[in-house]
């Protein structure tokens, strides 16, 4: 009798020795790391050290100078800082713009464009307003929406929740939570709230001032997070240990 051996599966993104430079200032400095299929893994460090440069070399919108990026998954989606939507087109007309440039139905977008737009806490009377409409949280759930609306199994966030109030950020962290774990996609999260990473992540990567990885901390936290877990031994342990590593990094 053959016993099947099982595989190790494939990480959803594996980045090897990634360096970029712009004329004399290298930006990113030997980047290595695997990011395993499902993890939440959130990246931090200083202002300037290239946090949203290697998001953007996985996305495939920035160009190593050396290294490479793998990807075990299909094309993962972006959500950039700025909403970016169009002010001309309503929420829905939004959301489903990757759907369009996909040449998918008409009947297909509706569907999509509805499914998300609930994943993400928008109400069936927004979906006819327009960005000038809506308050900088809401945009920030369009923005969201839109990159779901593809059902990707990667999302890469670029401190998406940067500009908003820290109760509002703090209800999209739980709601964004939410998505990962139904949706059960690979996500890497750029910020630079310590708090925040540890509390969204299982894994956090700190880089120093010179674009190099300088910490690799796994959040060993229970998989059910909720807003007290903030105030236990083990996440303020977990804070001043990246913390900490930051520091040094400067």
């Amino acid at each position: 009798m053959t016993i099947p051996i099982s595989m190790p599966q494939k990480p959803a993104i594996t980045i090897d020795d990634l360096s970029i430079q712009y004329n004399t200032t290298t930006v990113l400095d030997s980047v290595s790391c695997d990011i395993p299929v499902g993890q939440w893994v959130s990246i931090v460090g200083p202002s300037g050290c290239g946090k949203s440069t290697l998001l953007r070399c996985v996305a495939g919108l920035a160009n190593p100078t050396t290294g490479m990026v793998q990807l075990g998954c299909k094309q993962p989606a972006f959500v950039f800082q700025d909403p970016t939507l169009l002010p001309w087109r309503t929420v829905a007309d939004n959301i489903q713009l990757p759907l369009e440039l996909e040449e998918q139905s008409s009947e297909n977008r509706s569907e999509r464009v509805l499914k998300v737009a609930q994943l993400v806490g928008l109400e069936a009377a927004d979906i006819d307003k327009y960005p000038r409409e809506l308050s900088g949280g809401m945009r920030m759930r369009v923005s969201i929406a839109r990159a779901l609306v593809m059902n990707p199994n990667a999302l890469l966030l670029d401190e998406p929740f940067a500009a908003l109030d820290e109760i509002l950020r703090q209800q999209l962290n739980q709601e964004l939570l939410h998505i990962w774990q139904t949706q059960q996609m690979t996500v890497l999260f750029v910020t630079h709230n310590v708090s925040e990473a540890i509390y969204l992540s299982q894994r956090v990567l700190v880089l120093d001032a010179n674009g190099t990885i300088c910490g690799d901390v796994a959040i060993d936290l229970p998989a059910d997070r909720v807003p007290a877990i903030r105030d236990t031994p083990l996440f303020l342990e977990k804070t001043a240990a990246v913390t900490r590593i930051l520091q040094e990094g400067l």
